[in-house]
């Protein structure tokens, strides 16, 4: 049986490949696929948002050698970036809790 965390990483490999290669490259997601990952996956967070163009902005900041698509690296990028603003406010959450 695997750990909390070796389930984690393969949750995160299953997530990426799930939505890669629909459209092309099975090894990447363009911007359709990175969209509908993240209003599948991320649904709260997209909606919380205000942004129309937040798909945009998150490709373009993730998409770090400008090939127009998004490979796993780039992706893991988003995804731990996202989790360290989660611990973060969770972190604030309980001081102010105290």
């Amino acid at each position: 049986m695997p750990s909390q965390l070796e389930g984690a990483m393969g949750a995160l490999i299953t997530v990426f490949y799930n939505y890669s290669g629909n459209d092309g490259d099975k090894h990447k997601l363009n911007k359709g696929e990175l969209k509908e990952l993240l209003n599948s996956e991320l649904t709260d967070f997209l909606t919380s948002q205000k942004d129309p163009m937040l798909v945009e902005k998150i490709m373009n900041d993730l998409d770090s050698n400008k090939d127009n698509e998004v490979d796993f690296n780039e992706f893991v990028v988003l995804v731990a970036a996202l989790t360290v603003a989660c611990n973060d406010f969770f972190q604030e959450q309980n001081k102010n809790a105290k």
